[in-house]
């Protein structure tokens, strides 16, 4: 039982007596090349999430001003609705005049009304003033939809940058090497120090690497991914909303549809920009949080490029 006991023993005190004093040296220099590569990459994936941000912060106003111009356009249309409503109280005030009047007086009023009879007079000027207030409203709906399309636009692009911007296999694996390598260091920089033969300045620079690149332990690399996943799926419904909220905005503005003057025609309008204005909203929000995650992965990434900086500057001391 002792000689079994001593055994494992007598190995480790050979190994620390076989080594070397430019072991250390080696070990380090292992680190070194183990942990290079790893800003670079982490500098990309900051610059991607960072072009990100900026591509679903506009996607964010795009949608807000179409929201924003979809509330203006629903106030023209009830503007729209109120002078429809005058022009026939007045259309209808002039029909019982006429009808109460001989063939030769309804022929006089309409010269009249063509000279300033005060009904015509308003009925020309409330048809005037709805004509101009339509006119807003195209243009405000023609503008919605550009805006929510445009808001699509940047929605597809977020989610394919935040697609692919995760960490991957091989920077994973960059990481993984370095903290073996660091792990090498730890064992041979305290048999180093058992055995004696290392300059005392060599095991406090050895001590500076190992603490500092340690530190990889501890970055949580998933907390990057799960951003990324979280931007790319808050773009993708974005985009979903603002694709079909352009196309209702669309079918909204259409001539077909501002034409159609039934009590059917004047509903669906109304639902359809209402429609519309909701998912231009909905868009908004699913965009606004995708910059937001792209705006939290950044700060995740800088983290890890804190590590790195400071594991990488820990070589130069």
């Amino acid at each position: 039982m002792k000689i079994k006991f001593f055994i494992p023993l007598l190995f480790g005190v050979l190994a620390i007596c076989d080594v070397r004093g430019d072991d250390l040296h080696v070990a380090i220099d292992a680190a070194r090349v183990a942990c290079s590569g790893i800003s670079d990459e982490l500098s990309h994936m900051k610059t991607m999430a960072g072009i990100n941000t900026a591509v679903t912060a506009v996607g964010t106003a795009a949608g807000a001003g179409a929201t924003a111009v979809g509330i203006v356009k629903s106030v023209r249309d009830k503007q729209s609705d109120e002078y429809t409503e005058i022009i026939a109280a007045l259309d209808a005030t002039g029909a019982q005049r006429i009808e109460s009047e001989d063939e030769f007086l309804d022929i006089m009023s309409q010269i009249l009304a063509q000279a300033g009879d005060p009904d015509s007079m308003a009925m020309a000027a409330a048809i005037k003033q709805k004509q101009s207030i339509d006119n807003q409203s195209r243009r405000l709906g023609n503008w919605r939809t550009g805006l929510m399309a445009a808001n699509t636009a940047t929605n597809v692009a977020g989610a394919s940058i935040a697609g692919v911007n995760r960490i991957g296999v091989d920077l994973k694996t960059m990481i993984s090497n370095c903290i073996s390598a660091i792990d090498n260091l730890n064992t041979v920089r305290m048999m180093a120090y058992v055995s004696g033969v290392a300059d005392p300045s060599d095991l406090a620079r050895a001590d500076s690497i190992i603490t500092a690149c340690s530190a990889w332990e501890m970055v949580d690399l998933s907390s990057i991914d799960t951003r990324a996943k979280n931007a790319a799926i808050s773009s993708g419904i974005g985009a979903g909303v603002g694709l079909a909220g352009t196309i209702v905005s669309a079918v909204a503005n259409t001539k077909k549809t501002r034409g159609d003057n039934t009590d059917t025609g004047a509903s669906k309008e109304k639902n359809l920009n209402t429609a519309a204005n909701i998912l231009a909203g909905g868009t908004t929000v699913a965009t606004g949080a995708a910059t937001v995650f792209n705006g939290t992965q950044i700060a995740a990434i800088r983290r890890a490029t804190d590590v790195d900086n400071a594991c990488q500057g820990a070589f130069t001391q």
